[in-house]
């Protein structure tokens, strides 16, 4: 499967979309997301509850071998028609060796406070945190020219602190079969880390995150769509947009089916090779125009299963 670049999968699922979409008039549901990583103004109807488990498969970095799984379990809940919040647990598995720049063994970014050995082969589980968040549509794509919502997730974990926010777009097109979305995210964080200017202590790093994604996806039969995601992450070394260390572009397709009290979306995504050198960027850590720091890896795969009750 990984194999098969994201490329080829995206056009052979536009011509499969192309040729059902001739006789399919599916209709659209409006508690439904159909991505992985984008996020819609869809919110939960008031007093609707949701279950959702995600899994987030990370693979492949400059060489040796790597594999990160990062998993999410959360509860939603509408609040009111325009109000949804959540709470979730986020924790993490890793596994790593010699797959850092020159060669070294490095863990990722959400296991950095561990030092493996050069030559370590390296494996670590851990609770990253807890989440809050709250989702509040201002305008919806069904009624308004445009779906506009506001996004706010505090986590706080053993070593780690963040507060993302996100500003959500969303237009729907062909009587809500196509939906598209762009989500713009300032994320400032801290991990509790080694000092590297003064070794044998830790102390609260910072760092901000800035990403801007967009999707699509259309409904080609009842309950089932699909479509692609293009993601554009930042990470800085301060808190506004000074310091830059890391840029990377991820795009692939996305498959959805939502049901009347489940749902299943699968985003498998590629790291195209548009990355480049920035100021704060660690050397070596890009490699054919890919970049290979502790966040950024060549191949994701996101499986995200929900269940309304």
């Amino acid at each position: 499967m990984l194999q098969v670049t994201a490329r080829r999968v995206a056009g052979l699922l536009a011509l499969f979309i192309a040729v059902l979409s001739l006789g399919w008039q599916p209709r659209a549901s409006a508690e439904e997301s159909q991505f992985g990583y984008v996020y819609t103004t869809d919110l939960l109807p008031k007093g609707a509850k949701e279950v959702e488990q995600w899994v987030t498969w990370r693979r492949q970095k400059v060489g040796g071998y790597f594999n990160q799984l990062d998993g999410r379990t959360e509860f939603e809940y509408g609040l009111t028609d325009k109000l949804q919040v959540a709470f979730y647990a986020n924790y993490v598995w890793a596994q790593a060796y010699h797959n850092g720049p020159f060669g070294e063994t490095t863990s990722p970014e959400p296991l950095s406070y561990d030092r493996p050995g050069p030559d370590d082969h390296y494996s670590a589980k851990r609770f990253v945190g807890f989440s809050g968040e709250a989702i509040y549509r201002l305008w919806s794509p069904y009624t308004d020219p445009l779906g506009v919502a506001i996004y706010v997730e505090p986590t706080v974990g053993p070593a780690f602190r963040e507060l993302e926010t996100k500003l959500i777009l969303q237009k729907n097109f062909f009587d809500d079969r196509l939906v598209t979305a762009f989500n713009f995210t300032y994320a400032p964080e801290w991990r509790y880390d080694l000092d590297d200017n003064n070794p044998g202590h830790k102390k609260w790093q910072e760092e901000t995150d800035i990403n801007a994604n967009f999707a699509a996806s259309y409904r080609f039969a009842p309950n089932w769509s699909a479509g692609l995601e293009l993601l554009n992450e930042h990470e800085y070394n301060s808190y506004d947009f000074r310091k830059e260390s890391n840029n990377g572009y991820f795009f692939g397709p996305v498959l959805h089916y939502g049901g009347k009290k489940f749902f299943l979306t699968a985003t498998f995504l590629e790291q195209m090779p548009w990355a480049s050198s920035h100021s704060d960027t660690v050397p070596g850590a890009i490699v054919g125009r890919r970049i290979y720091d502790n966040d950024f890896e060549k191949y994701r795969l996101r499986i995200k299963a929900g269940f309304y009750f």
